[in-house]
């Protein structure tokens, strides 16, 4: 069991990661909205990245949120992660 010193510590990490990578999402719909402003891209591409945003969001969401905090603090210490943006995309049929 850790402490509380060593769970806040994991909660800063996890935390810090989540904003990240969230930020990192969220750059991508902004590219897509600039595009669409710019007549480069259509309504529905947008739509698509908006919605590969959502399911890319929910997946760092669960990872950051569910299970042990020390255990993703010490997964994204560690280990290279997913790429959550292709963790989000849609599935071939």
């Amino acid at each position: 069991m850790s402490s509380k010193s060593e769970r806040r510590a994991a909660n800063a990490v996890v935390a810090e990661y989540h904003e990240a990578e969230l930020a990192s999402l969220v750059a991508r719909v902004g590219v897509a909205v600039d595009g669409f402003r710019a007549g480069e891209l259509d309504a529905f591409d947008v739509d698509r990245v908006l919605f590969q945003y959502s399911r890319a969001a929910k997946e760092l969401w669960k990872f950051c949120n569910l299970g042990h905090v020390e255990i993703a603090a010490r997964m994204i210490r560690e280990q290279p992660l997913h790429d959550w943006w292709e963790r989000g995309a849609p599935r071939e049929r």
